[in-house]
């Protein structure tokens, strides 16, 4: 299992690396309807830390494989079978969310993330007998792995009160591994493929925030309840769905990628950075399907209540996307300064009668901006 060359010309995802992220997306898609379930009962703050917990798992397992991917897929019969473990890890990991979230139960996410890991720690021990320019490296990520893979299972076995302290301790010593691994010298990753698997999960993310929103949509279609308000709802959805595709796909990543290639916290920034990116994508979506519920089965709960199931995330959403793929651009200032300015007005279009569509024309205003200045740079340039 050699490295691949990070300069490698046409460099694109495999449909193998396709089929695992569709898998994931199952995770993801549990993960958005339970977020949407607890905030409609009223449990948002419960609701947003046990999501918050759970997709950290979903997202760090993807995480781990496509950064290996990137630099050793070899696509051989032993390689395309550890990965198929690693899928079959995601499905039971997907299939322990409900658990997780109702009643805490970590025993079934536990388990998918022992074949996840597993397999993965089985990845990195090929690659360092195979590349002995890299072995330290690649012990160290095998070493890393294994051990807070020990670390959750030793979670199960903690009572309730100290479960919480040990997670955040976990998740602390889950991203340090790659930052120690590398310290010992960088895998031969490829920038622009890493841009890619990042955006086609991006993509699937959004897809589910669609679904999801949609699907509530038409279950409050179907009882006849608030047809204006959810007019407003599905038009605000959209233009802020198109919105988040648009704004995130308008800087090349791969080039800026390319030029922190050795910039280790800036590459890191990045790749963790995207954590919130991907969350709140997928929040947004349960933030309108929450919302969906809400206005026709509890018309009594406060507007800027309900509307901030909605505009919390995507705020969220525009301020990770302005501090990883704008700042890093060297923009002009008022393109710098427009996505600030329009996190702020989707938070404060929870104060209004349709939260979901002015946070919509908030973000196509921003869109505009965005689309004007880069207009004109290319026409200065």
């Amino acid at each position: 299992m050699p490295g691949r060359d990070p300069g490698e010309a046409h460099r694109t995802a495999t449909s193998l690396e396709l089929l695992f992220d569709l898998c994931f997306v199952i995770a993801v898609a549990q993960a958005s309807e339970s977020l949407s379930a607890a905030v409609t009962d009223g449990h948002h703050l419960t609701g947003s830390l046990r999501f918050a917990l759970v997709f950290f798992t979903i997202w760090w397992a993807w995480m781990n494989f496509t950064w290996f991917a990137s630099a050793y897929d070899v696509d051989d019969v032993p390689y395309r079978l550890t990965v198929l473990a690693q899928i079959t890890g995601s499905l039971i990991l997907a299939a322990g969310v409900h658990r997780a979230f109702e009643e805490g139960d970590l025993r079934v996410i536990t388990l998918g993330y022992v074949v996840l890991r597993t397999a993965l720690a089985a990845l990195w021990l090929r690659a360092a007998r195979s590349d002995p320019g890299r072995r330290r490296t690649a012990l160290r990520f095998a070493a890393g792995v294994t051990g807070c893979q020990i670390g959750w299972i030793g979670l199960l076995f903690l009572p309730a009160a100290a479960q919480l302290p040990a997670i955040i301790g976990l998740i602390v010593a889950e991203l340090c591994v790659p930052v120690w691994a590398q310290s010992a010298g960088m895998t031969p990753w490829h920038p622009h493929h890493i841009a890619e698997r990042y955006g086609l999960f991006t993509l699937i993310v959004l897809g589910e925030s669609v679904a999801a929103a949609a699907a509530a949509i038409r279950g409050a279609f179907d009882r006849h309840h608030n047809a204006g308000a959810l007019y407003m709802l599905a038009a605000g959805g959209l233009l802020m769905v198109f919105a988040m595709w648009w704004l995130y796909f308008a800087r090349p990543a791969n080039s800026l990628l390319a030029t922190t290639h050795r910039a280790h916290r800036k590459r890191f920034t990045w790749a963790y950075g995207h954590y919130l990116v991907f969350a709140s994508a997928a929040a947004v979506g349960a933030g309108l399907a929450a919302y969906a519920e809400l206005i026709t089965r509890r018309p009594d709960v406060p507007s800027p209540a309900a509307g901030a199931v909605v505009t919390v995330p995507m705020a969220v959403f525009l301020i990770t996307v302005w501090a990883i793929h704008v700042r890093p651009h060297h923009q002009r200032g008022g393109e710098q300064l427009a996505f600030p300015a329009a996190a702020v007005a989707v938070l404060a279009a929870a104060f209004s009668p349709a939260p979901a569509l002015i946070a919509g024309l908030a973000a196509a205003a921003l869109v505009v901006v965005v689309t004007v200045a880069d207009r004109a740079g290319r026409v200065r340039h």
